[in-house]
């Protein structure tokens, strides 16, 4: 959906905060695509405790175990690009139920497939769906309340936590009877999703068009450049932190003498999922206004560079890595919300078309990572991927630092409800 170009130095006024009656007094339909926006962002980390046992049983290395999150990250950067022509030329209602119907067709494969490179190849389709879905599930869930926006935001960033936080927990629970549970139990759920929109959400007026190539040209702009590249240079410790540490956390364990298995890494990344949750919605943008954005995202990336560095060296303990992993989701959530509403702030681009433009060359981060981080522990220490990602979070410094003289707009204004509420939600989405 887009919206109005903003002065970029021209104050708005937020509305009061809304009560939790406003919250949870909501029209079905606002309750439909709550539901089925947890289970997406469910999906996000649900591979995530099963990946050792996807290589195990079937009999792929970790390097091939890791490209599930690479097809499916580098499909959503590419379809991000466009998902904001998409839903103008066809509507909210309809681009969130393409999405719906992707996911489930793909998931659904995913649990029948018999090896790990139909699996990696299912999962692209995968992600093409997600990118439809949560790039419009926010206008479309602020479109169907009948109230103050405000209530029905704070619902949606409530789905959004319980999703980040439940993904890893239901893999490591579905994973521990059999690794094609868990993607079977997301195409179950994402089912009942399609079904309750299709019957509770109506038609909605279609919003204005834009370009197919909106969001390419979108990085003309020398400050969304400049926060794109840092992004996308976090984005590659983000995902070496989600993607590549169950390998480190089942040897840990077997080198203990124990077992830790999908249901033990599913509760790890519970615990860090319920962490990034808490610190996007809450300290985050505390942080952002009492010491700026900016500040906000140097000190962060600087804390996730040391802690990397600190997992590089600790890699062989279980104790180090469960904790460092925690501490990590609280620094991701601050890092993620503030970096999106840094993008938000820094242009007077129309919000889709920034927004797309920066999730595309970020998510391309992602990608790059899990596809590296394999290889690289097999050619070298299984340290080795945690100490590339502390120089990536270095250079992302750098970048930020050295294109500081474009965000001058930055803290020139406060974003309203809605605003705050894309930057979490496009944040958290990795």
């Amino acid at each position: 959906m887009t919206a109005p170009v903003r002065d970029a130095t021209a104050p708005t006024t937020s509305p009061s905060a809304p009560t939790l009656r406003e919250a949870f007094h909501q029209p079905r339909s606002v309750w439909a695509i709550a539901f089925a926006a947890t289970v997406s962002f469910m999906g996000i980390g649900l591979v995530d405790p099963i990946l050792p046992a996807t290589s195990s049983q079937l009999d792929a290395t970790p390097s091939q175990a890791m490209l599930l999150f690479t097809s499916y990250l580098f499909i959503t950067a590419i379809a991000m690009f466009f998902t904001s022509w998409f839903a103008s030329r066809f509507g909210v209602r309809r681009t969130l139920l393409a999405g719906l119907v992707l996911v489930v067709v793909f998931a659904a494969l995913c649990s029948l497939s018999s090896s790990v490179t139909g699996i990696i190849g299912l999962r692209a389709g995968w992600g093409l769906g997600n990118a439809l879905f949560i790039s419009t599930a926010l206008a479309a869930i602020v479109g169907a309340t009948t109230g103050p926006s405000g209530g029905a935001i704070m619902l949606y960033e409530t789905a959004l936590g319980i999703g980040m936080a439940l993904g890893p927990l239901l893999g490591g629970l579905l994973g521990s009877l059999s690794w094609r549970a868990p993607f079977a139990g997301t195409a179950a759920l994402m089912a009942i999703g399609f079904i309750a929109i299709v019957a509770l959400l109506k038609d909605e007026d279609r919003p204005a068009p834009v370009s197919p190539v909106a969001a390419l040209t979108a990085l003309r702009h020398p400050a969304l450049r400049t926060l794109a590249l840092t992004a996308v240079f976090y984005n590659f410790g983000f995902f070496t932190l989600l993607a590549y540490s169950p390998f480190p956390l089942e040897a840990a364990a077997t080198a203990e003498g124990g077992e830790f298995g999908a249901m033990g890494i599913g509760g790890v990344f519970f615990g860090w999922g319920v962490a990034l949750a808490i610190t996007s919605v809450f300290v985050a943008p505390i942080l952002t206004r009492r010491i700026g954005l900016v500040p906000t995202l140097l000190g962060t990336l600087g804390a996730l560079a040391v802690l990397m560095l600190v997992l590089s060296v600790f890699h062989t303990s279980m104790t180090f890595l469960v904790v460092l992993i925690i501490i990590g989701g609280l620094l991701l959530g601050i890092m993620n919300t503030a970096l999106t509403e840094t993008v938000m702030e820094a242009t007077d681009l129309p919000r889709s078309v920034a927004s797309s433009s920066y999730s595309g060359v970020r998510f391309l981060g992602g990608a790059v990572a899990p596809a590296v981080a394999g290889p690289l522990a097999a050619a070298t220490s299984a340290g080795a991927p945690y100490l590339l990602a502390t120089g990536t979070l270095v250079v992302a410094m750098l970048v930020l630092v050295l294109g500081r003289k474009h965000l001058t707009a930055v803290g020139a204004h406060s974003l309203s409800a809605v605003e705050e509420a894309e930057a979490i939600t496009l944040g958290d989405e990795g």
